[in-house]
């Protein structure tokens, strides 16, 4: 059972590509409205993207929630790799669960409550759940960061192909089909924000190590990402890059800020 009045969330990831589902995993971890019962890596690197949450579990001492890997896949490492240097995953103290899409299923079917499944990356291992235990449909709902349907990328005036779901277009209709509640932050209303000024100052200089690890991690992520677009070592000082996942965060236990729109 979730402890009183707290929401039951499953977060499906692809945390060690784009630097959002950090700040993200973060945001999860710092929302006492919600109690996470299972993180799943998802995408390509599903071993590298468990270790990197591995590490932040560590760190924020919540070693208790399970971690489970998606479906294996190349483990080449990522733009987050050199923060991983000298952590052994074999050492590590929490449940890694290898068949991770099977854990999902079971953490749903087995929770009397509704669970929220806050999906940020493409949508392959929940399409893969829902065929595993097509019944979860009837146990969970997702909110998820995907899609573009009037604006784009950075508040663009048409919309962009976005990544989660352009890269899994069949998963992602799957998912959109199955008989839940589907809630989307698409990229009209998570793609301009960007943390800036004082508010990201105190991120930046905070002592907390959660908050260092985050800050540690877009260091490495900038240098990584150097000539490869228009990002520059020097935003660390500056600013965020797009934080997209942070609305499906907010949006698992907070309508207040939005206004939600029903498509169909």
């Amino acid at each position: 059972m979730a402890p009183a009045n707290k929401i039951p969330v499953i977060l499906d990831t692809d945390i060690g590509g784009d630097i959002d589902d950090t700040w993200a995993l973060v945001m999860l971890l710092n929302s006492p409205e919600l109690d996470i019962r299972l993180i799943l890596t998802t995408g390509h690197n599903t071993g590298y993207k468990a270790r990197i949450v591995a590490r932040m579990l560590e760190i924020a001492g919540r070693t208790d929630i399970p971690i489970g890997v998606g479906e294996p896949s190349s483990d080449a490492p990522g733009f987050q790799a050199a923060w991983l240097d000298g952590f052994d995953m074999s050492r590590y103290a929490g449940a890694v669960h290898g068949d991770g899409i099977a854990r999902l299923t079971q953490c749903v079917m087995e929770l009397p409550e509704i669970v929220t499944i806050i999906a940020i990356g493409p949508l392959g291992s929940i399409a893969a759940a829902l065929r595993m235990q097509p019944a979860i449909a009837h146990k969970a709902r997702v909110i998820g960061m995907h899609g573009s349907i009037r604006k784009g990328y950075f508040g663009a005036d048409r919309p962009s192909r976005e990544y989660n779901v352009a890269v899994q277009p069949d998963a992602c209709r799957q998912v959109f089909a199955a008989d839940w509640e589907v809630t989307i932050a698409p990229l009209d209303t998570c793609g301009t924000i960007v943390l800036t000024g004082e508010k990201y100052q105190q991120i930046l200089h905070s002592g907390r190590p959660l908050a260092r690890a985050l800050i540690e991690n877009y260091q490495v992520w900038l240098q990584a990402r150097k000539g490869i677009d228009d990002t520059r070592p020097d935003m660390l000082n500056e600013r965020s890059t797009l934080l997209c996942d942070t609305e499906a965060v907010y949006l698992a236990f907070s309508e207040a800020l939005v206004q939600i729109e029903t498509l169909g």
